[in-house]
């Protein structure tokens, strides 16, 4: 009788024990998943997007002269790409010039209003009055009294990036949770290292709310303000082409200035990853 050995169990990883990628994160196939799904599901929105422009274009729901098939706008791209890249660059030079303009002004209008009661009192109905105002119908004026080029767009791009930023601000610097506020008084820690240490920081997160919503305004007053006085960028083109009935160029042009607000917005959603690593940890997540 011949003698067999017992096998002896594999050994298994535990789910806990799973192998760790580069940098001490553990790696599991979730993450794969959850990666490729991000990267393909934008792609079948556009995809969708495409197919029902094509199916409107095919059914003529909408007069061509207004809404010209993809494959025209497509071919707009195609026979002029040196001249839509140059206006692209001169519209995405206008927003984030405008951009950093109001972050700067917003922030610190925020932190003047956080600092002071009095201040929030005094000057926060004339803001909110201004932001009320319909920006459009300031072009005419801008232009009056800063002439042409890119002072009025400039302008035009702050009037309307700015409220967001300041009100993001203002509510993330007074809001300091409750907790923060009474370790920094468990410190005894003056007003500046509490502003320093707890409050600004804390306030990071809605203040990347108002540039969030921002960005895409930036890119709205850029194009308004090429309607009214501009000399190039992505909105003169759409004005130009539109009022010679080459709708799919204007197209081609609007087209270039949500992908240019996209790009931009992602971008900042990328700083905002780098610069707060500890917020997507200590909130709560779908």
């Amino acid at each position: 009788m011949t003698y067999v050995r017992p096998r002896e169990p594999e050994a298994t990883l535990a789910p806990e024990q799973s192998p760790a990628a580069p940098g001490g994160r553990r790696w599991r196939a979730g993450d794969l998943r959850s990666g490729t799904t991000a990267a393909l599901l934008p792609v079948a929105g556009l995809l969708v997007a495409l197919g029902l422009w094509w199916l409107v274009a095919r059914l003529e729901l909408i007069h061509p002269a207004a809404l010209p098939p993809p494959g025209d706008v497509l071919a707009a791209f195609s026979d002029r790409p040196a001249r839509l890249l140059e206006h692209t660059v001169a519209t995405t030079g206008e927003i984030l010039i405008g951009f950093a303009l109001s972050a700067v002004a917003g922030v610190l209008i925020g932190l003047a209003l956080a600092a002071s009661r009095t201040v929030e009192r005094m000057f926060t109905p004339l803001l909110v009055a201004v932001n009320a105002v319909p920006k459009i119908t300031l072009g005419p004026l801008l232009v009056v009294a800063l002439g042409w080029g890119q002072k009025p767009i400039l302008t035009m791009v702050f009037l309307l990036c700015f409220f967001p930023i300041v009100l993001s601000t203002a509510t993330g610097l007074t809001t300091t949770p409750a907790e923060l506020a009474e370790l920094v008084r468990s410190w005894n820690a003056s007003r500046w290292q509490a502003f320093r240490k707890v409050r600004f920081p804390a306030a990071l997160p809605q203040i990347f709310v108002g540039l969030k919503v921002a960005m895409p305004l930036a890119a709205i007053g850029a194009v308004i303000g090429e309607f009214q006085a501009g000399e190039g960028g992505l909105g003169y083109v759409i004005q130009q082409y539109a009022g010679i009935g080459d709708t799919a160029t204007a197209w081609a042009a609007i087209i270039l200035v949500a992908l240019v607000s996209i790009l931009l917005y992602a971008a900042l959603v990328v700083i905002e990853r780098r610069s707060l690593p500890w917020l997507r940890e200590t909130t709560s997540s779908r």
